[in-house]
């Protein structure tokens, strides 16, 4: 799995359900959700 900062609980956590996507500017990014709060969470990767 994972890791991001979650802004709401304020820590890095695990990201539940990654998935990649392509920002516009062609940059790579994961998506996915807080197991604790159900916040979105997102993480840049880089090209």
């Amino acid at each position: 799995m994972t890791e991001a900062y979650c802004v709401k609980c304020r820590a890095k956590r695990e990201m539940k359900n990654p998935s990649e996507v392509t920002m516009k500017n062609g940059k790579k990014a994961l998506k996915g959700i807080c197991p604790e709060c159900g916040t979105g969470m997102f993480r840049i990767v880089g090209k």
